[in-house]
């Protein structure tokens, strides 16, 4: 199955679901309504995976559905200028580019408002699918706000069917929106009914929590997770860095002490950075001394990508990971 060698040519990431533009306040720690103005700023996190990716040196495609809008044309042009193929991109000319007002408070943490009834990505159909490019994937990266409603869900599994058949890894990051669902239990469903179907899973800490229903980041409680489908289970913990877990061994892989101005994007630097080396060289997912300096090098650029405001702009390039690994 996949491409194995480490021929970086053949190694294609490609990259589903939806992208958009969030609104950031211009002032730090205050509320939505307290924000006196909003920058806006390209997100949503496949599109910032498959940035990630190509900043990195990585192949990368983005496939998703925009409005035929001025934010639309300027999120494609984006992923063009980042090196992203946007071959799979589609316009849709009656509904907007999805908009999320994105608030900073105080701590660093964020909170979110979305314009999204239904947005542009929402309505990606089956029909509309560059299935030659997703045949053509190496790693076939998703996340969950695609299933919330059709004709994307659809639209969704056909794409990871259409991977798995022409031998792409999978790999899965929820990404958990609470707002975006009709209810928690939605949620909870609908996330966990793609869950063996990856090779890769990410969670976050909340997300672990928020799965599972348990109030710890303990292994059993991970375990819950497993499933003897995947290849790896990735834990990530912010700035205590990221546990890991394979069906032959498992550990935590330290983070680097940074000074954190904005988190947003973090999550998604770092699995940019793990799909970027496994698509290198699949055997990685087996060897735990390598997969530990991978987790390492995708820990860096999780942590760079805080010490900035706003996702793309802080995403990493591979001399300033090395950077930081080299410092520490």
């Amino acid at each position: 199955m996949g491409r194995v060698n480490g021929d970086t040519a053949a190694g294609l990431v490609v990259s589903f679901g939806e992208m958009l533009i969030d609104f950031v306040p211009t002032v730090s720690g205050v509320s939505l309504a307290e924000a006196p103005g909003f920058l806006k700023a390209p997100g949503g996190a496949p599109a910032n995976v498959a940035i990630a990716v190509a900043r990195l040196g990585g192949r990368c495609a983005f496939v998703g559905k925009l409005g035929d809008d001025e934010f639309g044309r300027m999120l494609a042009a984006i992923l063009r200028e980042n090196g992203v193929d946007d071959s799979g991109v589609t316009f849709d000319t009656g509904a907007r580019t999805a908009l999320a007002f994105v608030t900073l408070r105080a701590d660093g943490e964020r909170e979110f408002m979305f314009y999204r009834n239904p947005s542009a990505d929402m309505l990606l159909t089956e029909a509309e699918l560059n299935l030659d490019l997703i045949g053509k994937a190496a790693v076939f990266h998703y996340g969950s706000i695609s299933l919330i409603t059709d004709p994307c869900r659809s639209a969704h599994l056909k794409a990871m069917d259409v991977a798995k058949e022409a031998g792409a890894l999978l790999s899965y990051d929820p990404n958990l929106r609470l707002p975006l669902w009709p209810s928690a239990a939605e949620a909870r469903k609908q996330i966990l009914s793609i869950w063996d179907q990856a090779d890769i899973i990410k969670v976050s800490d909340v997300e672990l929590e928020f799965l599972t229903g348990q109030d710890s980041v303990e292994d059993e409680v991970a375990m819950q997770l497993w499933r003897p489908t995947l290849k790896l289970l990735l834990v990530t913990l912010g700035e205590k860095g990221c546990k890991y877990y394979t069906e032959d061994f498992h550990g935590i892989v330290e983070s680097f002490a940074v000074k954190q101005i904005d988190t947003t994007g973090a999550g998604d630097a770092f699995v940019g950075a793990l799909l970027r080396r496994v698509v290198q060289d699949q055997s990685v997912l087996q060897d735990e001394k390598r997969l530990r300096e991978l987790l390492r090098f995708a820990n860096a650029c999780g942590a760079i990508t805080t010490t900035k405001k706003g996702a793309i702009p802080s995403l990493p390039n591979a001399s300033e990971a090395m950077q930081l690994l080299e410092s520490a």
